[in-house]
This record gives structure tokens, sequence and C-alpha cells, in this order.
């Protein structure tokens, strides 16, 4: 098998993986609707339609007007990193097996949580941009529930209630609901559908409960370089003055989440001019978009 065959191969699984255990794996679905060729640039389609007009006898019907644009847009994180797998370590017999290890926990443990947090924190700072937030709020088991249903009735009197929603709620919160005297009242259980994954998740009229690490859900992080002093291990922090959200709620239609890991390149020992060892280079374009007139259908809770 050639480094190519090698490439494509992981390449194919890193992206399953993202998209099957990222919290945030079910906005990819809505990545459908856009164009993507590979790089930087995508293209989201943006259409307005005309309303009703009255009918006229005589003249019939109103012509009406439909338009369709793409907006390119580029995304903005931009991420990679390099490994090197000594070859003493690794021959080509089990090659395939130490990388699929080193990158799977790569992923798991550095990736994944990274770009869940990136994407709530674009999620939550575009609803505190455009007043979709209520801020100040401690859980408590005796008004969370009160304060979730009203937050939902936000959402539903936009768009009503044949719109699903999806609620993604820290840990933390989720322990306090499940304390709350309406809890047994009001949630349920349903199943969801991340890619091609399903789940059986709790829920408020079939409106799923993602629960999600605390550290995870604030409004803004600083995303490391890798070369600024202290900055040389790579990874993320929450900014310090980030804003710690208690749970999002939004239409599941809503965002719009493109990740794609391009460009992974591996050179065996002999080629490898740098040492005696395989190197994989990982490389990923991620990013998360929100069409202007959607953010009625977001609402954010924060401490």
């Amino acid at each position: 098998m050639n480094n190519l065959e090698y490439a494509k191969i992981f390449q194919q699984a890193l992206d399953e993986q993202v998209a099957a255990t990222a919290t945030t794996g079910w906005m990819e679905a809505n990545a459908g609707q856009v164009i993507y060729n590979g790089g930087k640039e995508i293209k989201i389609p943006k259409m307005s339609l005309s309303g009703l007009s009255d009918y006229s006898r005589e003249e019939g019907h109103v012509k009406g007007s439909i338009t369709l644009t793409y907006q390119t847009k580029e995304m903005r994180m931009d991420r990679g990193v390099k490994f090197q797998l000594d070859a003493m370590d690794v021959d080509e017999s089990n090659f395939v097996v130490s990388a699929t290890n080193v990158l799977s926990q790569f992923q798991k443990t550095k990736v994944i949580p990274e770009v869940d947090a990136y994407r709530y924190s674009t999620i939550i700072q575009g609803a505190i941009d455009h007043g979709r937030v209520e801020s100040g709020y401690t859980p408590d088991p005796d008004t969370i529930m009160q304060k979730l249903l009203g937050d939902i009735a936000k959402i539903e009197d936009v768009c009503g209630e044949g719109v699903q929603l999806v609620i993604t709620m820290t840990a933390l919160c989720a322990n306090i609901l499940s304390q709350s005297p309406l809890y047994a009242k009001n949630v349920d259980v349903t199943e969801f559908k991340a890619g091609s994954f399903y789940q059986k998740l709790r829920s408020i009229d079939d409106n799923p409960i993602i629960r999600v690490p605390s550290a995870l859900m604030k409004s803004k992080y600083i995303f490391y370089d890798g070369v600024s002093e202290g900055q040389t291990d790579g990874g993320f922090e929450a900014h310090p003055d980030a804003v710690q959200a208690n749970w999002i709620i939004c239409a599941r239609r809503v965002p719009i989440a493109v990740s794609k890991t391009d460009n992974i390149r591996i050179f065996d020992p002999s080629t490898n001019q740098k040492a005696n060892a395989w190197q994989i280079d990982y490389r990923k374009y991620h990013d998360l978009f929100i069409m202007d007139n959607a953010y009625d259908l977001i609402f954010v809770n924060t401490q």
C-alpha cells in the first residue's frame, strides 16, 4: 500500500470520527446546502422570495420574484500539526495500526474538544451580538425548568412548534434540571440522529438535550498558534473575559458546520529528510456559519 492510499484511509476515518463523536457533529448535516470544493472557501446559498399578492380577475396573478445568490465565506480555522513515528518503533507492517491509534487519540482528546468549543463560542457570541441572550442566571432546581421552558417559547413564538430545536446544556445544568420538581412532567426520551449515528437522549417536547462539559460552552477562547511564548504546545483555553453559558437553544437547521480533514500527507522514513521516522502532516479546516436572518431561532442563557 502506498502513502497516498494510507492518507485516503486516515482522512475518511478521521472525518467520520468527528461527525460521530463531536457533540456538535449534528450541525454538519446542515452543510449539505454548502458548495465546497476544497481549500478554505465555501459558498452558502441565500434565497429570498416575494410574498402573496392579491389575485386579480382581470390581470390574474401578480408576478412574484425568486432571488438565489451565493455568499462566499472563508473558513477562519486553519489548524495543523506534524507527528513523527520513529522507524525503530514502527515498521511498515504495523504503521497503519500505530498511526491510527495516534491520530484517533489526537482527535478524541485534542481536535474534537477544540472544534466543539469553537462552534459553541461562535453561537454564543453571535447570540450576544444579536440580543438573543439572557444573562445572570444561576441555575436552581426550583426555577430552572420554568426558565428553560420560557426560553424555548421565545423561539417557538417565531417559528411555531413544528420546528425541531436542539437544547445544548452543560452537564452541571443538566444535573440541576434533573432535580427540578417539574422534571418528570416535562422530560421524556427521544431518538436523535447525528450523521449516520442514533442516540437516545432526554428531551422536552421531542427537542433533544445534549449534555456538554462546561469548559466547552464559553463565549470566547484563545486558540494557540504553536509558536508564540506560552503557546508552543498548541491547543486552546478559555479567554479571561469569556462568559459561561448555561444552555443554548437553536433550531436544528440553523448552525451550518463545515469540517474537513484536508491534505493529510505521509512520508515514509526513506523520504523523510529530517529524521529516520514516519512523518504525518495533519491539517483541518473548519468553521461554523449562521445566516443573519436565523438568529431569531437561537436563544442562549448565561451565568
